[in-house]
Parts: C-alpha cells; sequence; structure tokens
C-alpha cells in the first residue's frame, strides 16, 4: 500500500523551460539516422520528450537510475518505475532552436492490486507552450511496481499490417537515446543492473523510444496526413538486442491502430488520429 497521504500530492504543479536547441535536434536526428530539421523548422513528433528534463544531482539519484522519489513526484520506496503508456494532442508544432515551455500537473493517483503485487499508478497533465501557444496537450501513465520477476510470456500475434519496419534494438541505439533524453534508468544501459536487479533477460527498449519510432513510421508511410491525437500503451517489455517491428493499419478514415511487437507477439498496441 501507499505510504504517503496522495492529497498533498494531487495537484502539485511545475513549470520547466527548454530552448529546443538545433544542437540536440542534430544528436537525435543522429540517433534516428534521419535529416536534422533547421532552425524554425518543425520539431518531429514526440522529439519533445528529449527536452524539459530537469537535472539532478548525482546524490539526488536512486538505486535505479531515476531521480529519488518524494520530491515533486510521491514516493515509492522500494518499487521499480514504468512508462506505462499516455495520450497525446498535436494542436500546433514545436520549432527548432525557439524556447518554449512545459506546465505539469499531477492529476491522479490510484493504487491498485494486479497479478505482480501491488500498483501504484501516477498520472500526468503536461501542456507544452511555445510563443504564448499552446502546442501539445499530453498524459502520461507512470507505474511503481513492487519487485516482482518482469511479463515475459508470449503475446498476442502481431496483427496484418498495412505498412510495416524492421528495427534492430542494439545498446548503441539505447544508450543514445538515453543520453538525447538524460534518462539515467539503468535497465536501458546497465547489464548487471537489468539481470540481477530486475530479473530481465538483457536490457529494456525504451517504452518513448518505441512509440517515437512507431509514429515516425506512420508519418514515413503517410506523408501528407497530419497526426492530431496519439495514444499508446505498453504490453510488454522489448528486450534488446532481438529484433522488433513497428506497424499499423487504417481502421476507418482518419483513424489507424498501430503496434510494436516481435517473434514472441504484441509488445506496444497505439492508436493514431488523423488529417
Amino acid at each position: 500500500m501507499a505510504d504517503f497521504d496522495p492529497a498533498q500530492w494531487l495537484g502539485r504543479t511545475e513549470e520547466v523551460h527548454d530552448q529546443l536547441s538545433r544542437n540536440l535536434v542534430r544528436r537525435i536526428a543522429a540517433t534516428f539516422d534521419v535529416a536534422a530539421p533547421g532552425h524554425g523548422e518543425e520539431l518531429p513528433l514526440l522529439w519533445h520528450w528529449c527536452f524539459f528534463q530537469e537535472p539532478v544531482d548525482s546524490a539526488g539519484l536512486g538505486s535505479d537510475g531515476h531521480p529519488a522519489l518524494g520530491g515533486f513526484m510521491p514516493p515509492a520506496h522500494g518499487r521499480n518505475r514504468m512508462w506505462a503508456g499516455g495520450r497525446l494532442e498535436f494542436l500546433a508544432p514545436l520549432r527548432v532552436g525557439e524556447e518554449a515551455c512545459r506546465t505539469t500537473r499531477i492529476a491522479h493517483i490510484e493504487e491498485k492490486n494486479g497479478r505482480s503485487g501491488s500498483l501504484l499508478f501516477v498520472t500526468l497533465h503536461h501542456e507544452y507552450r511555445q510563443g504564448g501557444r499552446l502546442a501539445i496537450r499530453e498524459e502520461q501513465d507512470i507505474v511503481y511496481r513492487e519487485p516482482s520477476p518482469p511479463k515475459l510470456a508470449d503475446g498476442e500475434p502481431l496483427p496484418e499490417a498495412q505498412w510495416r519496419e524492421a528495427i534492430q534494438p542494439d545498446p548503441v541505439l539505447l544508450f543514445r537515446y538515453s543520453a538525447v533524453t538524460f534518462n539515467a534508468h539503468r535497465i536501458h544501459y546497465d547489464w548487471p543492473y537489468v539481470t540481477e536487479a530486475e530479473g530481465y533477460p538483457g536490457l529494456v527498449v525504451h517504452g518513448p523510444l518505441t512509440a517515437t519510432l512507431n509514429l515516425a513510421a506512420f508519418v514515413k508511410a503517410h506523408p501528407a496526413r497530419r497526426p492530431k491525437r496519439f495514444s499508446f500503451r505498453g504490453v510488454r517489455p522489448l528486450i534488446a538486442p532481438a529484433a522488433f517491428e513497428v506497424g499499423g493499419r487504417s481502421l476507418e478514415p482518419g483513424v489507424a491502430e498501430l503496434w510494436a511487437g516481435n517473434a514472441s507477439g504484441l509488445c506496444q498496441q497505439a492508436r493514431i488520429e488523423y488529417e
């Protein structure tokens, strides 16, 4: 059970300003092996996750590499952190080279009991603004679970795709994505930690990295379409260096389902609305 009063954290807010630096944009582009947008051009979708990271001194990190809890985020001592999914609304493009602001509010906290034990769900509401204009509205689902063996059983078979891309998640890709997002979570780059402390068979592919590759594959396959809403949910972990694919299919005009998975089945589900 939660060892704190959720009412003390609900509604807390923080504001983070950042410059959408061309230097960092070039590093993100190199990580994904794509051309970097120039100054004033649109920031590719979901690249905003590489910005607005508040730096924390080493003394302020937990044993898993994440910032210790009990500051802005509620305490969840002894639990493992997962980014379970989220929902985004794209209202206007963010522009490279300009300052932007993210306002965050803790919108929901709930304790649940699952097959792996007690789970603490925290929902964050983000709003991203640039030049006084609201560009992105986002809800982010964070889950803290009691230490237990990870769910690695086979998942549902992948649906028949209308478009797909093969991904080879080697340790270099995972390390570079951790670097551009300033994410020190050790499950993505520290082999002894992820296998011995958290029980995974190898390095874990970032959920947001998978979502970014998934949405990018949709944009590449549909260059004339403009995404308006995107949601995603993790089903089970992707483990490097096993290859996986991202793909999707249209459901109806303006709506498509997306997914990521490998030979063992579905790992992430997503949905996109576009015009």
